[in-house]
């Protein structure tokens, strides 16, 4: 299992939050930031799940449509979103193994 590069990862996140944080308003760029929109690592976490998750969710209904025949769907692009999400889901998970080894590390030191 190749090993994945933490910094990169963090910094794909930060982005992924950013993004998550911007709302095009009404008459305003796309991509412009939301006034008042804080960011702390709650936040930013359960924006990158919920990414996560969107690229699941978007890879299986691929596959279905796939499967099921509908047309201009090849498999080609079935496999680059079914990989897309099976990165995106083992670099949290890696993610959360870190946070909870770090938890580990503080909770065991001594007062």
């Amino acid at each position: 299992m190749p090993a994945i590069d933490t910094t990169r990862l963090l910094m794909e996140l930060r982005s992924l939050a950013a993004e998550s944080q911007r709302a095009p308003a009404v008459g305003a760029a796309p991509g412009a930031p939301v006034a008042g929109a804080a960011s702390d690592f709650g936040a930013v976490l359960k924006a990158s799940i919920a990414e996560v998750n969107s690229l699941q969710q978007s890879a299986s209904s691929l596959a279905t449509a796939f499967e099921q025949g509908q047309p201009g769907i090849d498999i080609t692009r079935v496999m680059v979103e079914a990989q897309k999400a099976s990165l995106a889901f083992r670099a949290m998970s890696e993610v959360r193994n870190r946070l909870v080894s770090a938890y580990q590390d503080v909770m065991n030191m001594p007062i």
